[in-house]
C-alpha cells in the first residue's frame, strides 16, 4: 500500500489530519509530515475517549486502512506516541492506551527513589481537602481566572512508616467536582489513577522546578524533623491532552533515605 501524499487536495484524511495537527491560521503554508498528521488523529481519538485507558487500540494494519496510509506511516506515529507514554506496546499482545493504573506508570511522576530497596508507593495521610478560590499564582499556572474554584489537597506521604513528603495540590474545581476527602481516603490505588478513572482526566506530561530549601516550623512538625533541616522542594504542573494544565503540585522531600532520580535522554 502506498502512502497518500500529505498535500493532496483530494485526500480528506490528510486534510483532516492537517487540521488536527494545528495548521497555521495565517496565509503562510505549513508542512506537517504525514506520520505527524496521523499521530494527531490518533491522539484526538485518545482524547475523545474512543479508546479508554488500558484498552487495546486497533492494529497498525487496521489504522492504516482507516486513514488510507501505509502501515509504516502508522508505525512511526505510534512510535512517537509510545515514546510520549500515551500508548504502550505489549509484546505479542498489541498496543494499549497507557493508564496510570499500570505499576510502572505509578512512578513516572514520582522521582523520589529509596537509596536502598525497591521503589514502592507511599501511604498517604491527608491533612486537608477543601474547595477554595484560586490564589493568583495558582490561577496563572493552571490557566484559570483569579478566584476560580479549585480543589486544595494537603497530604503527607509515609514510606516504611517514615513521613517523607509534604505535598500541596491544586486542581481545577470544575474538572474535579465531587472530589472529597472521603473519596481520597477510601481510594487505595494511585491518585492519578483515581483522576483518570473517575474524573476522566489523564496526566500525560509535566514540567517541574526543583530547589533546595530549609524546613519551616509547620513542615518540620509534619515530617518529624528539626526546623531548618535541608529539604528538596519541587513545583510541578501536570498537563492533559491539548497541553491543558490540570494540576499544580508543590512538594517538600526529605532525602535522608531517598534521592531524586531522573533519566536524561
Amino acid at each position: 500500500m502506498s502512502s497518500v501524499p500529505p498535500n493532496s487536495n483530494n485526500n480528506p484524511t490528510a486534510a483532516s489530519a492537517g487540521s488536527a495537527a494545528g495548521a497555521s491560521t495565517n496565509s503562510s503554508p505549513t508542512f506537517s509530515p504525514l506520520y505527524q498528521q496521523i499521530k494527531a488523529l490518533i491522539t484526538k481519538s485518545l482524547q475523545s475517549g474512543e479508546w479508554k485507558p488500558g484498552e487495546m487500540i486497533p492494529s497498525e494494519v487496521e489504522l492504516a486502512n482507516r486513514f488510507k496510509v501505509s502501515q509504516g506511516t502508522v508505525r512511526k506515529a505510534i512510535d512517537e506516541l509510545a515514546a510520549e507514554n500515551l500508548v504502550m506496546r505489549k509484546q505479542g499482545k498489541g498496543t494499549f492506551v497507557a493508564t496510570h493504573h499500570e505499576e510502572r506508570a505509578q512512578f513516572r511522576f514520582l522521582r523520589l527513589m529509596p537509596d536502598e530497596g525497591v521503589p514502592h508507593p507511599g501511604v498517604s495521610q491527608f491533612i486537608e481537602v477543601k474547595r477554595m478560590r484560586a490564589p493568583a499564582d495558582v490561577a496563572r499556572l493552571l490557566d484559570l481566572k483569579s478566584g476560580d474554584a479549585v480543589i486544595f489537597i494537603k497530604r503527607v506521604q509515609h514510606f516504611d512508616g517514615v513521613p517523607t513528603i509534604v505535598e500541596e495540590m491544586w486542581l481545577p474545581g470544575i474538572a474535579f467536582k465531587g472530589l472529597t476527602a472521603e473519596r481520597l481516603e477510601e481510594y487505595k490505588g494511585p491518585m492519578y489513577g483515581l483522576f483518570e478513572s473517575e474524573f476522566g482526566t489523564r496526566m500525560i506530561r509535566a514540567t517541574e522546578k526543583i530547589r533546595a530549601v530549609c524546613a519551616a516550623e509547620g513542615d518540620a512538625a509534619l515530617l518529624n524533623i528539626a526546623v531548618h533541616t535541608p529539604l528538596l522542594a519541587s513545583e510541578r504542573v501536570s498537563f492533559t491532552y491539548g497541553d491543558k494544565p490540570v494540576e499544580l503540585r508543590r512538594g517538600l522531600y526529605l532525602t535522608e533515605r531517598h534521592h531524586y532520580h531522573n533519566e536524561l535522554n
